[in-house]
């Protein structure tokens, strides 16, 4: 099968253990050009955390999911503070989530990630009793499940996630679509301010490497140092930028494609960016864009 994709000039990029190279094909956009063997019929799927206190809980309902070759498990976590960290890190379509954990419960999970304006991703509850149904739907939880969870009952939600995600995703690249039509590209900067040692440097756009945001401060990684950027957000920074050299992989991360070194398979359905920088800095690509990567290469 033959792939064509928008990605970097003069790199290599590995996809599912192969290697190609990038060519232009003029000044302002670039291809590759991949021959990869897949299998004759690729079951499109969408990631899953399990989250519950109880060993084998977690693996009873991870047993009972291989079933649903749709649906991927990421990681599990035994509580609600590892609960939220795996959420902000890897952005799953789904979380099945226990109710009742000592320290912060389920319902206090759901509420730590809306503060924190992480992705929010879809969340099924699960509990021995029916007392928190009220206050899931509340929460505005995708499904409530009672253990011990019922096959039959487990496969009703996951058809009904299905196509809620797939709806959700379809709304999505629309919307961008209907953005990216509308709207009037900014002047794009070539130079940029990048605070470094007690020192303003100005430093070339395309050098700039890759950008990421933490707790309100943007630091600029270049292929000779790093500093803080003088932009307020990624979006304020990403819209003075070239967009056919520089994409948002993540919600905290914006890379140039042209110092892209690999892209590296990470679980089975997402993947990470290794950069050309001094650390070889891996950069997580989340579940949106994963998609769209994978669509750009037919993978």
């Amino acid at each position: 099968m033959v792939v064509l994709g928008l990605l970097a000039k003069g790199k290599n990029i590995l996809v599912a253990g192969v290697r190609a190279r990038w060519h232009a094909e003029h000044k302002r956009s670039f291809y590759v050009i991949l021959t990869i063997r897949m299998p004759q019929s690729v079951t499109a799927t969408f990631s899953a955390l399990v989250v519950d206190d109880e060993q084998l809980a977690r693996e009873e309902l991870a047993f009972l999911l291989k079933d649903f070759p749709e649906v991927e498990i990421l990681q599990s976590a035994s509580n609600g503070l590892e609960a939220v960290k795996l959420i902000e890190r890897l952005e799953p379509d789904l979380v099945f989530l226990d109710v009742q954990m000592p320290g912060l419960d389920g319902l206090g999970v759901i509420s730590k990630v809306r503060e924190s304006g992480a992705s929010l991703p879809h969340f099924i509850l699960t509990t021995a009793f029916d007392q928190y149904a009220v206050e899931a739907f509340r929460l505005e939880a995708l499904d409530y499940l009672l253990k011990p969870v019922e096959k039959e009952r487990l496969a009703e939600t996951v058809a009904r996630a299905k196509r809620i995600i797939e709806d959700k995703q379809q709304a999505q690249e629309k919307a961008v679509e209907t953005i990216a039509a509308n709207s009037k590209a900014p002047a794009q900067r070539t130079k940029l301010l990048v605070r470094s040692n007690n020192r303003n440097l100005i430093v070339d756009a395309q050098d700039l490497i890759y950008a990421t945001i933490d707790d309100g401060l943007i630091t600029v990684v270049t292929s000779h140092f790093e500093g803080q950027s003088n932009y307020r957000t990624i979006e304020e920074l990403q819209s003075n930028l070239d967009p056919n050299l520089f994409w948002r992989v993540h919600r905290s991360f914006l890379v140039n494609i042209n110092k892209i070194r690999e892209v590296i398979p990470w679980f089975k359905s997402s993947f990470q960016l290794k950069m050309d920088d001094k650390k070889q800095t891996e950069i997580p690509v989340s579940r949106i864009q994963t998609r769209r990567l994978r669509t750009l290469l037919k993978i």
